[in-house]
């Protein structure tokens, strides 16, 4: 077979094309993978050599330091005065505080971010825990947690209040604590009683001794105010180591604006309501060296019939009534306005009572139509008594609940 012979020329031609194809292959996949690689041009985000990928970088660690005291797992920690959390080299952003059943407690963080204190006390006997943020200068956030357990106290002390919890009272009535242990932190007390209005009007607190905190407004409440008693007791320290233990919620409404002026001289007695008189009623009052005491009196406790012996009160053996009608009190030292059924021509013309406010009424309280009935059945307790033109003293304003005898200057002080 004839065989052609190929020239060493042409050999070489081809050779040179094959070595220009592949550089030109080369030179393509050298630039795919410079694009895929993101590097070169102006681009000075991402630095290969000193590391690559930034989104790789170690995050830098927060130079702020938190504190909290008390220190992580204490016990029997006081209910006041131990909870704190500072921040060093940073500013304190967010606190939060939160018992067992995820309560959490209010505070506030001071305006140059470096402490957080709580704005009221810690229940006893109870588990916290403490979650605190804080950020350095340049915004970097740290986290601190801790929990800690209160105190259980060895000794409680209680406070009986008065109105009920969901009452309607009349508009003289406050909102009274009797405490069965005297008080020693009186201001630590009274902060952990909040009283809210609607509508709002100011209410201030007034000691009378050390067993017992009343609060009223300036003036009569007015009629179809609601307020509201958050009684937060738990945990305030009364008296050296001796602690509340209330935590309760207490409402009460005001109802109608009935005030009635009984005056001694005339011996008569005008009821109003908003302001308008809506009956005048005949009444005897204290005889003399017996007289009824001037002021305002709120009513405090309502009897259909009742027993009066002048024994309980310092008239040993002048009376003793088993069946007194319609009788309402006025005093915790036994001032009543009730029915008398025993003295009857002495209404509007003698006063011959030993310092009492009496109505004509009959033995048995069965007419509704005699005067005492009237009254009784249209009185509330905390309805006001005031009584005027009596030459005894004005009632004191521990007396009952008969506050409304002292200035609001001097109530507040």
């Amino acid at each position: 077979m004839n065989v052609r012979p190929i020239s060493g020329a042409s050999v070489d031609a081809r050779a040179r094309r094959g070595r220009k194809g592949m550089a030109a292959l080369a030179g393509v996949l050298l630039l795919a993978v410079t694009a895929c690689g993101g590097g070169g041009g102006s681009d000075s985000g991402g630095d290969t050599a000193k590391g690559g990928d930034s989104s790789q970088a170690e995050v830098r660690k927060s130079r702020a330091q938190v504190t909290i005291a008390p220190k992580d797992g204490a016990k029997s920690v006081d209910t006041s005065g131990e909870l704190k959390v500072t921040a060093a080299q940073g500013k304190l952003t967010a606190v939060e505080v939160k018992d067992g059943k995820g309560n959490k407690i209010d505070g506030e963080i001071s305006g140059d971010g470096a402490t957080w204190t709580p704005s009221t006390h810690l229940a006893a006997s109870t588990a916290y825990t403490v979650h605190a943020v804080a950020k350095d200068t340049e915004g970097v956030e740290t986290t601190q947690d801790s929990d800690f357990t209160t105190l259980t106290p060895k000794a409680a002390f209680l406070g009986r209040f008065t109105p009920e919890d969901g009452s309607k009272v009349g508009v003289g009535m406050p909102f009274s604590l009797r405490f069965d242990r005297g008080i020693t932190n009186p201001d630590d007390v009274e902060k952990a009683v909040k009283i809210t209005t609607e509508p709002a009007v100011e209410v201030a607190g007034h000691w009378f001794g050390n067993d017992r905190l009343d609060f009223r407004p300036e003036k009569y409440w007015k009629a179809g105010t609601k307020v509201t008693v958050d009684l937060n007791l738990d945990g305030v320290e009364g008296r050296d180591g001796v602690y509340g233990k209330q935590d309760k919620k207490i409402t009460f409404t005001i109802g109608r604006d009935q005030v009635s002026y009984v005056d001694v001289k005339t011996k008569k007695m005008k009821v109003t309501r908003e302001g308008k008189v809506i009956k005048t009623i005949p009444v005897t009052t204290g005889a003399p060296g017996y007289e009824t005491w001037n002021g305002q009196m709120v009513m405090t406790e309502k009897f259909v019939q009742t027993r009066m012996n002048g024994d309980t009160v310092g008239y040993e053996g002048e009376y003793d009534i088993k069946d007194v009608p319609h009788a309402i009190r006025l005093t915790d030292s036994g001032t009543f306005i009730h029915g008398n059924y025993w003295a009857s021509g002495a209404f509007g013309n003698t006063n011959a009572s030993h310092g009492c406010v009496g109505l004509r009424d009959v033995k048995g309280a069965w007419d509704k139509n005699a005067p005492a009935a009237w009254f009784y059945n249209r009185s509330m307790i905390g309805d006001v008594v005031v009584v005027k033109n009596s030459a005894d003293a004005t009632v004191a304003p521990d007396n009952g609940l008969n506050g409304w005898n002292m200035s609001w200057e001097k109530w507040k002080a």
